[in-house]
């Protein structure tokens, strides 16, 4: 298994014990990293083995606290990375994730620790990701999705939760980006969509499913 194989995986891991705290299933893996749930089983046991992981058949995956410590850093430098492409580059955000992915793997701390330095020390990715600090920790942005809103609440834009090409892509087509001020105007009984009032003058139309991979916080 390859370093950035293994690198993957523990990133994987990570995002998915966020969602669930009992951990991340082999199936749920296996979607995440697109392949086979008998090719993560052999995986799971290589990481096992270097004590990176807590794993037993039929059983979640957790990270231990060095499979933590390692995967925290991944995600450190992919969302460094996302920040110097939008801020620096100025690719959109729905650009930078494929780019980063190859980045962050890049082995160099002092790089990475200067990157930081060189844009402020940001807190957040331009998906309102919180990005992780060079001793591991992480701030929590208490945002929530859309879709758990009320009607009449003044919210901003902070993050999303889906990160694909075309959910971004269709965000930047209909102007619903980090920072926008949007109000909840009506839920719909019947599928949950939303009208919202986006920048109190655009009227906009989203389904329940875009509404709960939006992340808000109240203005």
């Amino acid at each position: 298994m390859s370093s950035q194989t293994q690198e993957n995986y523990l990133k994987c891991i990570y995002k998915i014990s966020e969602k669930y705290a009992e951990g991340a299933s082999t199936n749920a893996i296996a979607e995440g990293l697109e392949t086979k749930p008998a090719t993560v089983t052999d995986m799971l046991k290589k990481l096992a083995a270097q004590k990176l992981i807590n794993y037993q058949k039929y059983q979640a995956v957790t990270l231990t606290p060095k499979g933590r410590k390692a995967a925290l850093n991944i995600v450190r430098n992919h969302r460094l990375w996302e920040v110097f492409l939008v801020d620096k580059l100025k690719f959109s955000w729905n650009e930078v994730h494929d780019v980063a992915e190859q980045l962050e793997h890049i082995k160099s701390e002092e790089l990475i620790n200067r990157l930081d330095v060189f844009l402020g020390t940001p807190k957040f990715d331009p998906h309102g990701d919180p990005i992780p600090n060079k001793a591991g920790k992480i701030i929590n942005n208490k945002a929530t999705p859309l879709n758990e809103s009320k009607v009449g609440l003044k919210l901003i834009v902070a993050g999303v939760s889906e990160h694909s090409t075309d959910f971004l892509a269709y965000l930047n087509e209909v102007n619903l980006t980090l920072g926008q001020k949007v109000v909840v105007k009506k839920v719909v009984a019947f599928d949950q969509s939303m009208q919202l009032i986006i920048n109190k003058k655009d009227i906009l139309f989203i389904s329940h499913q875009v509404a709960k991979n939006i992340l808000v916080v109240c203005q």
